[in-house]
């Protein structure tokens, strides 16, 4: 691995703790198996719940028997819709022209709009017996027309999902910027493709779980749930149940994973908190593995008919995309069915200087499972379709698609450049990251060994692909689809105690990103404690009084920016109340590793014996000196940051069994200032993981009626160690200006450029059978399908 900055870029002198790979404070917990997870929460006198989901994906609800289900032993309850009349209607609403909500209730009423959906909950002393009561639940349906094409969906006459919408779109915006016609018309070649990225699910280790307590005597609610948000939880139960935001609380503790599908609501939450609440008993569930294929929400499904238009020396004269977005069912709180469909068109043009372009956009309502976030969000589908268009241009001209990108790149001089989606790149190292990662793989040497490997009959292919992406988004990005959330912001307290020990809160919430190191080095950093003083309280709506969560690479540029500027406060009062013990004027005290002293003396204090002078021994302080030793400070980046890389990666084919094997694979990524280069290196090779799976593996598959079809780890393939190759990564610090610390986001860089870069490779491979790599995920099926339709066309 490589951990090298780019010529001519700051990197500037590290400091003790950030950019340094220290061992995460995480780990001994996890690795030692003495995590804290939703379901590990011991609960007397709980209530258990199993669901009922539709086997159908489209249809009435004609009648419920529940009677001999609830005759059963252990049997509590047997719910349905009615049981929740009273609970309002959730709709995750949008200032959005065009866009149409949908509502979401606890359980399915009057009719089922995919398989999984809950209809019926049975509450049982334990999740054995309410599954077995599930067996003796009676319902029956009545056909609906289908709705599991989405290009179907939108024609004249197709079956609503939502009547009351009164069509299946539930959401269309156009970006358009110059006279995409008439370059078209003058370009000297015009690629174009429909290109298809399939959905996918984020599959984390753990399972969405649930465990809601009511205190009747309190009269508050304790939700622990295996969440990415629990502020905007906290915030949506708060209206839901009728009580007052401080008598909600939402924990997340330690959450094997969550990839996006954890970040917004579901209705199994809502269900477990009104009926702990009805009941002033704990209700709890855990999704089994079927479940959470069938009902946590997807990614992508997006269906992409793009044309590029050219010069002759390869310059991007126009683009233009007709987008339709398979949202599923519901569109999901609080995203929104835009949050995937509108971000492929709002990203198209990537990292590359295109003064015509027009994107159209559909999200189109199916009867399956809803979309929702997802690692890299709307970005992979668009890289992909981008990438590929950029090589059928080169492939067209016969130029090298390293000097296709070469030429289109927006320069260094050239930031901030508006995108003509209307995105604005502040700074990032579009061109250095491809140098650099052309260097890495020594590219020249590469080409050669691959014209030398087709004598010899081999499959070998070099597939490049080069993106960027907001990350960190501030205020005035996140404010533009009128959500009624702030997702901009986010907050932080940093506290002194009268031990010496320093709290960090925040309302952030870790899934295994390491959040817990890499705020403390912010906060060691910045106040001059050691690490092992810091503490970290996440994931735990009571902590701060807004936070929305993780998600959108955000944690480390605005929840670590909200700290650097709390601790930056609360150092100035240690140096204040410094003064006063150690008689000394404030601009002869430097503070670090613990140790307040005086420049040019063996005057000292450690944080413990100044925390006594503060809080204990009143002498010490002069009355009017005293004031506590916290800060809370909010920060908000208002755009964002941009983020960018280049992936390279080699692979080969054989031509008997179609595998496919890669071999070498490069990242040189630009995440600006680093906190801790051990964590990004994990980032990045879990992303490009993921990354990989998307473009060779993963697929969730419904067939005509709308049946998943692959809702078993039998069906529904991951790649295993064995297939990650070696990735090696280069760290480019590109400065940027404007920002508190210069840190960018990064968690989802790896799925955004592995699709692309592999479907390049995959193409380059086969370009001499004329194939064209234009649907994801190339699987074994697929490429032989591939292979032999393209020999029928030899013949």
């Amino acid at each position: 691995m490589s951990d090298r900055a780019a010529p001519g870029l700051v990197r500037g002198v590290r400091p003790k703790n950030i950019g340094a790979r220290i061992k995460r404070v995480e780990d001994p917990r996890l690795l030692t198996g003495q995590g804290s997870y939703a379901d590990d929460r011991q609960t007397p006198r709980a209530l258990h719940v199993a669901f009922r989901r539709s086997d159908q994906s489209h249809a009435r609800i004609v009648s419920i028997d529940t009677e001999a289900a609830a005759a059963m032993p252990g049997v509590f309850a047997v719910l349905t819709a009615d049981d929740f009349a009273n609970v309002p209607l959730i709709q995750a609403t949008s200032r959005m022209k065009d866009y149409v909500p949908t509502p979401l209730r606890p359980l399915a009423k009057d009719k089922v709009r995919f398989v999984g959906e809950p209809i019926v909950a049975v509450l049982a002393d334990s999740r054995y017996l309410a599954e077995d009561a599930l067996e003796a639940v009676e319902i029956t349906f009545g056909e609906l027309g289908r709705v599991t094409d989405p290009e179907a969906a939108v024609e004249p006459g197709s079956p609503l999902l939502h009547e009351s919408a009164g069509t299946n779109v539930l959401a269309a915006r156009e970006f358009k910027r110059g006279d995409v016609e008439h370059e078209l018309m003058l370009s000297a070649v015009r690629v174009k493709a429909r290109f298809r990225m399939h959905r996918k699910t984020p599959l984390a280790m753990e399972p969405r779980s649930y465990v809601a307590e009511y205190d009747r005597g309190r009269r508050a609610l304790t939700l622990t749930s295996s969440t990415q948000v629990p502020g905007i939880l906290r915030d949506l139960l708060s209206e839901v149940l009728e009580l007052p935001g401080h008598s909600v609380r939402v924990v997340a503790p330690d959450v094997g994973g969550g990839f996006g599908g954890k970040a917004s609501l579901y209705q199994e939450e809502v269900l477990v908190s009104v009926l702990a609440k009805r009941l002033g008993r704990c209700v709890r569930w855990t999704s089994d593995r079927l479940e959470d294929l069938i009902s946590t929400s997807q990614g992508f499904d997006e269906i992409i008919c793009a044309e590029m238009g050219v010069d002759e020396n390869g310059n991007i004269l126009a683009l233009t995309a007709d987008v339709i977005g398979d949202v599923g069912a519901y569109s999901i709180y609080p995203w929104t069915a835009a949050i995937e469909p509108i971000q492929v068109v709002s990203f198209l043009p990537g990292p590359y200087k295109i003064a015509n372009y027009r994107g159209r956009v559909r999200a189109v309502s199916t009867s399956k499972a809803p979309t929702g976030p997802y690692r890299g969000v709307g970005r992979p589908p668009a890289t992909f379709a981008m990438e590929r268009l950029i090589d059928m241009a080169a492939r067209e001209l016969g130029i090298d698609p390293a000097d296709m990108r070469r030429r289109n790149l927006v320069q260094p001089h050239e930031f901030p450049y508006k995108v003509a989606s209307g995105l604005v790149w502040d700074r990032s190292a579009f061109t250095e990251s491809l140098e650099i990662a052309l260097d890495a793989v020594d590219y020249t040497a590469l080409r050669a060994a691959q014209a030398k490997a087709r004598t010899e009959g081999r499959i070998l292919g070099i597939g490049i692909a080069t993106y960027a992406e907001l990350t960190g988004i501030g205020s005035r990005i996140s404010a533009a689809p009128g959500m009624p959330i702030n997702t901009g912001t986010e907050q932080a307290t940093i506290r002194l105690d009268s031990t010496g020990s320093v709290t960090g809160s925040f309302g952030v919430a870790s899934h295994g990103q390491g959040l817990e190191t890499t705020l403390s080095q912010v906060i060691a950093d910045e106040l001059g404690c050691r690490i092992e003083d810091v503490q970290i309280l996440q994931g735990d709506s009571s902590a701060v009084a807004h936070s929305t969560g993780t998600y959108a690479s955000r944690g480390a540029v605005i929840a670590g920016g909200a700290a650097t500027l709390a601790s930056r406060d609360l150092k100035q009062k240690v140096l204040r109340a410094a003064s006063h013990v150690l008689e000394a004027a404030e601009a002869d005290i430097s503070v670090e590793h613990g140790i307040v002293s005086v420049s040019g003396t063996d005057r000292s204090v450690t944080f413990k014996q100044l925390a006594k002078a503060i809080y204990s021994e009143m002498g010490r302080l002069p009355k009017d000196a005293r004031e506590e030793m916290e800060s809370t400070k909010v920060y908000d980046p208002f755009f964002g940051t941009a983020t960018s890389a280049t992936h390279i990666c080699t692979l080969e084919i054989d031509p008997k069994t179609y595998k496919i094997r890669l071999d070498k694979y490069f990242v040189a990524e630009d995440c600006g200032r680093i906190i801790n280069p051990m964590i990004v290196d994990g980032q990045v090779h879990g992303a490009v993981a993921q990354g990989i799976g998307a473009a060779l593996y993963e697929e969730v598959v419904y067939d005509a009626d709308g049946q998943c079809i692959s809702a078993s780890l039998a069906d529904y393939v991951v790649p295993a160690a064995s297939e990650i190759p070696h990735i090696g990564i280069a760290h480019i610090e590109a400065e940027l200006p404007g920002t508190v610390n210069g840190f960018r986001g990064m968690g989802e860089g790896g799925t955004i450029g592995a699709p692309a870069a592999i479907a390049n490779a995959l193409a380059d491979a086969l370009s001499p059978y004329g194939i064209e790599i234009n649907e994801l995920p190339v699987t074994p099926e697929r490429l032989f399908r591939l292979m032999q339709a393209a020999q029928s066309q030899g013949e």
